[in-house]
């Protein structure tokens, strides 16, 4: 994701100045390609740019590359992080809180999108933080974005990032059990896809998994093991809420029994694994 933001931004005219991956060979090929530096170490990046943006896994990293001594915030004062990363709202909010302190500004940009929307700028941006910082790193956000919208304070877009997962992971793994059941009952898995497509089985995750589900085909565009975490977040908020969600608990349960199997890194239509007869022995 953050490598086709990276180009998509070069090819808009922005100065991208550096890049930077954990895995390093990896961020000198894309220097290399974007014709900029790609630093050692988390300071070296911003030093290089005004505006930063991160894409990370999870808590953890995000934690580890902003409050970790030696990571971001080291003589950041003045710049601007744009975080894209699918966390707890907490974090971003910890995150913003550390930026302050340091004289730097933090917007939250959640993306409802993959990497070929990364790549050709039709990125879905919630973003949530300042209006004052979003109008200052609004064209950069526009060029990676076909809608953006500014929801809310900190916090609130990873809210609505997460609740986009919680039904999109639902979605797919109903899809899932809805075309398993199809097959284990004699149906052609083709003419259900087209009678889902017409009725109210229909849904995005029809557009994009069902081929694959049928193909067996889990090329990863967005992991299950993504898939285990973010249902996980949206399942804390409503712990924390006091609601029950019955559904998105039951669809991080099998989301998590991929990645106990070791499939974690397949994408999240690896689900269909689990349900399509004969496929899965646990």
């Amino acid at each position: 994701m953050g490598a086709n933001m990276a180009r998509r931004l070069k090819d808009c005219g922005h100065p991208v100045t550096a890049v930077f991956d954990v895995r390093l060979e990896e961020a000198h090929r894309l220097a290399a390609e974007l014709g900029c530096a790609a630093p050692a170490t988390l300071p070296e990046v911003a030093a290089a740019a005004d505006v930063i943006l991160t894409v990370v896994s999870d808590d953890a990293a995000m934690r580890r590359i902003f409050l970790d001594e030696g990571g971001l915030l080291a003589g950041a004062a003045g710049r601007v992080f744009v975080n894209c990363a699918t966390v707890n709202p907490g974090v971003h909010e910890e995150v913003a809180a550390a930026c302050a302190a340091r004289g730097c500004e933090s917007l939250e940009a959640c993306m409802a999108s993959s990497i070929t929307q990364a790549r050709d700028g039709s990125l879905y941006l919630m973003v949530g933080g300042g209006e004052e910082t979003f109008r200052k790193v609004e064209p950069v956000l526009r060029d990676l974005s076909k809608s953006l919208r500014h929801v809310g304070a900190t916090g609130e877009a990873a809210k609505v990032k997460a609740l986009v997962n919680m039904v999109m992971n639902i979605n797919t793994a109903g899809l899932a059990e809805g075309l398993g059941l199809g097959v284990a009952l004699g149906l052609d898995p083709t003419m259900l896809k087209e009678i889902f497509a017409q009725t109210g089985g229909n849904s995005r995750v029809l557009e994009t998994d069902a081929d694959d589900m049928l193909a067996r085909e889990h090329e990863c565009w967005f992991s299950a093991a993504h898939a285990a975490k973010d249902s996980g977040i949206a399942n804390d908020l409503a712990r924390a809420a006091g609601v029950r969600v019955p559904l998105s608990e039951a669809t991080e349960a099998q989301y998590r029994r991929l990645v106990a199997a070791g499939r974690g890194e397949l994408d999240k239509s690896a689900v269909a694994e689990l349900t399509f007869p004969g496929r899965c022995e646990d």
